[in-house]
């Protein structure tokens, strides 16, 4: 089942995140987070854009969410997305149902440019990104320094609807 995140919801989040900033270098984050600041992130996600989980059997099992790409207001219609599952359930076709599930809705809320940005070398992301049909459009090399080492970070990129008109609310 994929829902939309609660307050309620932030300590399974905390428990699935801080395995990544405790032991991997996928996100740049170096501090374990605890739930009262997630819940905060989750309330300013989704005053403007979905944040979702996904249950199996009653465990929260992974999620997905979407924020501003950049602050200026020229940017408002793009977004960078990002996708977390269990360590123990990659591979099973979770990200992607969560991530279709997020494109669609940031689709039809009218983003038109979704970016993810990949701490590199990282093949599972880039397939899953790729698989939805994201294309890379940038690589930086060595702007991260995690686990006594530099780190680079790839961007993909896709338009969800690259022929759309500016929407009428917008002009």
């Amino acid at each position: 089942m994929i829902r939309s995140a609660t307050p309620a919801d932030a300590d399974a989040i905390c428990a699935i995140y801080n395995h990544y900033v405790r032991n991997t270098v996928v996100t740049f984050e170096e501090v374990p987070v605890e739930a009262a600041e997630m819940q905060q992130r989750i309330a300013d996600v989704q005053a403007l854009f979905p944040w979702l989980v996904a249950e199996e059997n009653g465990r929260l099992i992974g999620y997905a969410y979407a924020a501003r790409w950049r602050v200026r207001s020229a940017y408002r219609y793009s977004v960078e997305s990002t996708v977390y599952l269990a360590p123990d359930l990659g591979g099973r076709g979770w990200g992607t149902r969560l991530y279709r599930d997020l494109l669609g809705r940031l689709e039809t809320a009218g983003v038109h440019a979704v970016m993810g940005g990949i701490a590199l070398p990282n093949v599972a992301s880039v397939a899953l990104h790729e698989k939805l049909g994201f294309r890379k459009v940038a690589h930086f090399e060595a702007v991260g320094w995690k686990e006594q080492r530099w780190i680079d970070v790839g961007y993909w990129q896709r338009m969800l609807n690259p022929a759309a008109e500016v929407p009428a609310k917008a002009k």
